[in-house]
């Protein structure tokens, strides 16, 4: 059974910060230094974390950490404008203003810089976000690292004066001016001592994944903020099923066209969400029989193959029934 303690790991607080400093970190970025109303510190965090905003119509979006992870007054987010998104980026842009109060939940963490020896680090665009405080930590650690990031141009492109000082450890791809990321050149190589850590526009992180794989298993760490292509499932093949609540011994029904997180908020059983999507992890459940059908963007390929936990937002079942600890 899952401790309260490992709930607010994977769950979060919630807090309400101010937000004490907003940058124009490059075209269409800007960062936002975020500190709480009162002096208390805020909580702590490691390198690969996110928080959720609410944002102006009450639904959250997820961003990651790129402060200093040993500086509990302050957290910092950079957030992009993108047009084409669901508004919570322009609201952001438009809306939020240095002295204004913002809900968010968090940290949470489902992208660890786990120990190695050296690391490669891969940002696109504002994927380089969570990799600035994974460079501080490797620093840290005394590990060989590089970084090659890559954005549109110079001017889109977050954080370049707080990376150029790293020297020939940092390559930057502007592709305007260079092409792109030169993945081939990159990932030719596999080596067994180093860890590779991705983030950015999915088109990256297929094209990492696919590179990648004939490095070592394990190698390879992404993060994703949209759900991953290759989990879009046929409505057509979905089926019904249930689910039992092992705590209360409830049973409930999963319709075809519904998702388990909707029927299990139905009879309110203690389930947190977030995306809806399948990619922050807040509504981690952990499975106690069945297989479950994962769809999520989340969830190593070892996770996956252990069975043992799902993302109720998104994910279903391959059989009849599964029975989750809740």
């Amino acid at each position: 059974m899952e401790s309260s303690m490992e709930r607010l790991s994977r769950v979060g607080v919630e807090l309400t910060l101010r937000v004490a400093q907003r940058r124009q970190e490059a075209d269409g970025v800007v960062s936002l230094t975020l500190q709480a109303l009162d002096t208390e510190s805020l909580p702590g965090w490691d390198a690969g974390s996110h928080i959720d905003v609410v944002v102006g119509d009450g639904t959250t979006r997820q961003y990651s950490l790129c402060g200093d992870p040993t500086r509990h007054d302050s957290w910092r987010i950079a957030v992009l404008r993108e047009e084409s998104g669901r508004g919570g980026s322009r609201w952001v842009h438009d809306t939020v203003r240095e002295g204004d109060s913002l809900r968010v939940r968090g940290p949470r963490n489902h992208f660890r810089l786990e120990p190695a020896p050296r690391y490669l680090f891969i940002g696109g665009g504002i994927g380089v976000t969570p990799l600035l405080p994974m460079i501080a930590a490797a620093e840290a650690a005394g590990a060989e690292w590089r970084l090659a990031y890559g954005g549109r141009s110079s001017s889109s492109m977050a954080f370049l004066t707080e990376l150029e000082c790293f020297g020939e450890r940092v390559v930057f791809y502007p592709h305007n001016e260079t092409g792109k990321l030169d993945l081939d050149r990159l990932l030719a190589t596999p080596s067994r001592d180093t860890l590779v850590y991705c983030c950015g526009p999915e088109a990256l992180l297929e094209a990492v994944e696919q590179k990648t794989g004939h490095w070592p298993a394990g190698s390879l760490h992404v993060e994703r903020f949209s759900a991953r292509s290759d989990t879009a499932v046929a409505v057509e093949s979905d089926h019904a099923f249930e689910v039992e609540l092992s705590r209360s011994g409830t049973v409930v029904q999963v319709p075809a066209d519904r998702t388990v997180l909707s029927v299990l908020e139905e009879v309110d059983a203690d389930v947190v969400s977030s995306c809806a999507e399948g990619t922050c992890g807040s509504c981690e459940t952990i499975v106690l029989a069945g297989r479950p059908d994962h769809r999520d963007s989340v969830l190593t390929d070892a996770e996956r193959a252990a069975g043992d936990r799902m993302m109720v937002c998104v994910s279903r079942c391959l059989g009849s029934r599964l029975v989750l600890d809740l």
